[in-house]
């Protein structure tokens, strides 16, 4: 569900995370233009299960990583309909090595019935490197609305579980990442989405946080009417999940001396919302004792923008990507050879 900003500016990728960085000198290049994908090294491509040890991220070696940032994609049948297009313009880029999904995707109009689900997850299927998903308030929280169906939303919650993360440890797309799971730990072992992995020094994590006030919107359109201690249950138990997760990947990235980490997250945790509280004091409070860059990624408001020094932290940028469209999406770079660790260009499928 969007969630109305306008306090941001979008400025040029590579002003951005120089300024991220403490460059003051940088100065403000054409963002299409920037030092993204300087790919004079390895390739690192993710196509099998490497790099599954916890010292990756310390290879000092490591090469530049580039990859697609989509969210909030298809929504409607008219998206669903252009979007192998968008699928064969990622393919088609020699650089891609990934796809990151910022969740929800469907419409939040659209049914939560099994067919729809099924049918996007064998759309996603079709990218030729691996797909990472973290799901969004659309997926299932929402789907209490009647015209989403009426679903209980844990029960959808389960669902996509099974439908779009049939593999622990295992990316769909066809080639295959190995990835690892919070579904390992036994105090959070339903949340298989929420996965993690390193490359090119930097630890990736994919956090459950959704739009809809982090799921603690009411239920009111289930026949029976709200369910909140069920709806409070689920909030809380996710929330201390995530909260887990974000300590592990920057645990993991200090343990391994890793020049960033980027977090994937469905929803922006902003500022003065009580639901969002815990998980931006975790986020903030790691990144400012964090030795790197760090990059908040997400969706669900359907406008790319940039935040450098997010919630007055030097090292940490947030990076909203285009939602709402099947035609747009970010190349995103990661070069652990530069001061700028991360840098982005705005794609149009087609040109």
């Amino acid at each position: 569900m969007p969630l109305v900003a306008s306090r941001v500016l979008v400025l040029p990728a590579a002003l951005v995370l120089a300024l991220g960085a403490g460059a003051a000198s940088a100065s403000p290049a054409d963002r299409t233009t920037g030092p993204a994908d300087r790919t004079t090294g390895p390739a690192d491509r993710t196509t099998g299960p490497a790099d599954r040890t916890n010292g990756a991220a310390s290879n000092s070696s490591a090469g530049p990583l580039t990859f697609a940032l989509l969210g909030d994609t298809p929504y409607g049948e008219e998206q669903r309909a252009v979007f192998p297009a968008l699928v064969a313009d990622i393919d088609a880029d020699p650089k891609v090595r990934l796809v990151l999904h910022a969740g929800d995707v469907k419409g939040g109009s659209q049914t939560c019935d099994d067919a729809r689900f099924l049918d996007l997850a064998e759309l996603y299927g079709t990218f030729h490197d691996p797909f990472v998903l973290t799901p969004g308030d659309n997926d299932w929280t929402d789907c209490h609305r009647p015209n989403n169906g009426s679903y209980l939303p844990t029960e959808r919650l389960d669902r996509i579980r099974e439908i779009f993360y049939p593999q622990p440890h295992s990316t769909i797309g066809q080639r295959p990442m190995h990835l690892d799971t919070q579904a390992d730990d036994p105090q959070h072992s339903a949340y298989v989405e929420n996965t993690m992995f390193e490359r090119s020094r930097v630890v990736f994590a994919a956090v459950h946080v959704v739009g809809s006030r982090n799921g603690l919107a009411p239920w009111s359109g289930l026949p029976g009417g709200d369910q909140p201690e069920v709806r409070e249950a689920e909030v809380a138990a996710r929330e201390a999940a995530a909260l887990a997760w974000i300590d592990e990947a920057f645990d993991r990235a200090e343990a391994g001396r890793a020049e960033g980490v980027l977090l994937l997250l469905q929803a922006e945790p902003v500022a003065g919302s009580e639901a969002f509280a815990a998980v931006r004091e975790r986020i903030v409070a790691r990144s400012a004792a964090f030795d790197g860059q760090v990059l908040l990624v997400h969706g669900d408001e359907h406008r790319y923008e940039a935040e450098p020094a997010y919630a007055g932290v030097p090292n940490l940028t947030r990076l909203e990507t285009f939602g709402d469209t099947a035609t747009d999406w970010l190349r995103v770079t990661v070069d652990p050879r530069t001061d700028a660790l991360f840098s982005w260009q705005p794609q149009v499928v087609g040109s």
